[in-house]
This record gives structure tokens, sequence and C-alpha cells, in this order.
């Protein structure tokens, strides 16, 4: 695995997203590359917006935007650091999971994409697609596809 340069894991901050960096993390660091972890995010509209600041005040700024991708981001750099990654960035990007991976793939150079298996076998992901599924299908570079799911 020494031919990777630069490794890029997808998170949600899930259970499953949590195991997939922590793979990551490890081939990154096996191989002396770069790791990027991504997380997309949706802004929230202007009216749920508007109900945090009701509801959370000064403190709405935590919910907002893609502050709740930030500290799923800082989790993840904090224990790929921990692992041994010597070179870590980390990006929050508003759009589609698949997309959002695709895109950054490019704009990093990047030579492996890692992600957990989460809704491949699920029938929703049967019927709808699944992240990994899209993932797989759309990436012109190698994609490992980590178990983790139960």
């Amino acid at each position: 695995m020494g031919s990777y340069q630069t490794v890029i894991v997808g998170t949600d901050g899930s259970d499953s997203a949590t195991r997939a960096v922590d793979r990551a993390a490890a081939v990154a660091k096996d191989a002396g590359a770069t790791l990027v972890i991504i997380t997309a995010y949706h802004p929230m509209s202007k009216r749920e917006q508007e109900q945090a600041r009701d509801v959370l005040g000064q403190e709405s700024y935590k919910v907002t935007g893609s502050a709740p991708a930030e500290g799923v981001l800082q989790e993840a750099a904090d224990k790929a650091r921990a692992i041994g990654v010597k070179d870590v960035k980390t990006e929050a990007a508003e759009g589609d999971p698949v997309d959002v991976l695709i895109e950054k793939v490019g704009e990093y150079k990047a030579d492996l994409i890692i992600i957990g298996n989460r809704g491949l076998n699920s029938l929703a992901g049967r019927l709808l697609g699944s992240v990994p599924a899209n993932v797989s299908h759309r990436a012109a570079i190698d994609v490992l596809i980590v178990h983790t799911t139960g």
C-alpha cells in the first residue's frame, strides 16, 4: 500500500463512519500518505436558522452552516493524529456526500477513497443507491469499502 500518496475518507460522525476513519488513518499511516477527512453537509433553511436562534440564542452558531460538521472533522482529525498520521487535512463541503467525495478526489489528487459500508446492503440502498455503492461506481481511483456495520 506504499503507493498511496493521498487518502480521502468521508465521515458524518456516525459510529460506522468513525470506523472508516480509523481504517483510513491506519492505511495512511502505513503508506506515509496524507489523510483528507471530508464531511458533506446541507445548510439549514432560513426558517430552521430562525428556530435555532429562538431556542439557542447566542449558541445558535453551533448548529448553523458548517459548524456541526467542523466538530465532526476535528474529532476525526484528532483520532487520526493519535493513530500516527502525520499529515491530516479536513474539509466540510456543502452538498451531496457522493458528489462532494468525487469532487474532492480531483481537488486533492487523491489515489484512494475509503468509506464505510453503511447502506450498502439495505433495501433502501439497493433501490435508491447508497453512498458506498455510488462512490465505487463513480470514482476513477481505488475505493476501499470498509465493513463498518454489524
